[in-house]
């Protein structure tokens, strides 16, 4: 019997990302845009920016629109 060795760097190779930066994208409980993708863990994980409504009377805090989902909970808008 053969054995073969399968280097890590191809079993966790980046594939082209479905989704590139502005692009408009839907996933349960809203949609938005791109604004960064990485490639972790053998998947890319895109941070998407929600649009945001008007300004609450206390003001706003942080990156409160922004949310970091896996490759898989996304879909094209």
């Amino acid at each position: 019997m053969i054995k073969t060795k399968i280097e890590p760097h191809v079993l966790n190779s980046p594939l082209e990302r479905l989704y590139e930066q502005n692009r408009r994208v839907s996933f349960i409980g809203g949609e938005g845009l791109v604004r960064s993708s990485n490639f972790e863990g053998g998947t890319w994980k895109y941070l998407v920016e929600m649009p945001q409504g008007r300004e609450p009377t206390f003001g706003r805090v942080g990156a409160e629109t922004m949310v970091l989902l896996n490759e898989k909970e996304l879909r094209a808008a």
